[in-house]
């Protein structure tokens, strides 16, 4: 387990570093341990915020060229390839060399299928700093200052050269631990507790479900989850959807709010989707909603124009010709 520390929330805010942008990467996540200390539960499929880990995993290293997920294969948010480790179970330097075979880019990150606070600018601000250090790796560590070599980025030659080392030294790699790679690597180490945090126990899962509902976090989490599970790969504004549904609520009647916000995202959908469309929409929605709610105002009647009594009937209405009407 590594130790959670809510404050300062590095791990989904950290953008990448200043300068050119990250290199193009390959992925591996490490998702066939046993999870003893979960009783041997499908680690992976636990959900945390109504997704399972694996996929919050992966939501975070969408920009990968190609994804390794080395465990049995199983259905995921998005495609990737699968490998297993020889043999199955073989720990995790096994499994990273399974994984390896399958990539080709110069640079590769490596993740555990448990970190359920690891987002897209985390695995870019490792990525460029790889590239300007000039070194083997760089690494998380957490609030102990432990180093977290599942959540890091290496340059993938390097890698491969050390465990073939290490397979010649030991006749396998199976069993090996990772301290025995990370040993032999020159690597740059950044401090991340949220990025970094882990789920081992269910103690660790029941801190990271009670964080997805804390108040700032509830909303993102929610949205993230139902992107996913519509499979829309989608930023918006938020905020800006928000303030609609509030001006559809107070100026028409609250139940506008979620059928305004559904007309707007349906009307983006026939205008070809994506950010600008719903943009649009939502602009022409917020108009609507101003211009219904000015004519409830006395202010808006022109000048001159006499008020209405009670007993007026405008002058659309449909006349009364029931036999009994006055």
């Amino acid at each position: 387990m590594t130790a959670y520390q809510p404050t300062g929330e590095p791990g989904a805010a950290t953008g990448p570093a200043q300068g050119a942008g990250p290199a193009r990467y390959d992925a591996v996540v490490l998702a066939g341990g046993a999870a003893r200390r979960l009783g041997g539960a499908d680690k992976p499929g636990v959900r945390v915020g109504g997704r399972p880990l694996l996929d919050r995993v992966l939501a975070a290293c969408t920009g990968a060229r190609t994804t390794v997920v080395v465990a049995a294969p199983r259905p995921t948010a998005r495609p990737v390839t699968w490998a297993r480790e020889d043999p199955p179970g073989g720990g995790p330097l096994a499994a990273l060399d399974a994984g390896l075979r399958h990539t080709t880019a110069e640079h590769v990150v490596v993740l555990s299928a448990d970190l359920p606070f690891l987002h897209e600018p985390t695995v870019d601000r490792m990525l460029s700093a790889l590239r300007t250090s000039g070194r083997d790796g760089v690494l998380l560590t957490d609030p102990g200052g432990r180093d977290q070599p599942l959540v890091a980025a290496y340059r993938a030659p390097r890698l491969r050269e050390e465990l073939a080392l290490l397979a010649g030294r030991h006749g396998a790699l199976a069993g090996l631990p990772l301290r025995r790679l990370t040993a032999e690597l020159d690597l740059t180490r950044i401090s991340d507790p949220v990025a970094s945090f882990d789920c081992d126990t269910w103690g660790d899962i029941a801190t990271a479900r009670a964080r997805i509902r804390e108040h700032g976090h509830v909303l993102d989490e929610w949205i993230s989850a139902v992107k996913d599970e519509l499979g829309i790969d989608l930023d918006v504004d938020t905020r800006g959807l928000l303030d609609l549904a509030r001006d559809a609520a107070h100026g028409v009647a609250r139940p506008a709010a979620p059928l305004t916000t559904f007309l707007v995202g349906y009307a983006a959908a026939q205008s070809g989707g994506g950010p600008e469309a719903v943009a649009e929409a939502a602009r022409k929605a917020v108009a609507l909603a101003a211009r219904w709610a000015q004519e409830s105002t006395s202010g808006d009647r022109p000048s001159g124009e006499p008020q209405a009594s009670a007993g007026d009937v405008a002058p659309d209405a449909t006349p009364d010709t029931r036999p009994d009407a006055g």
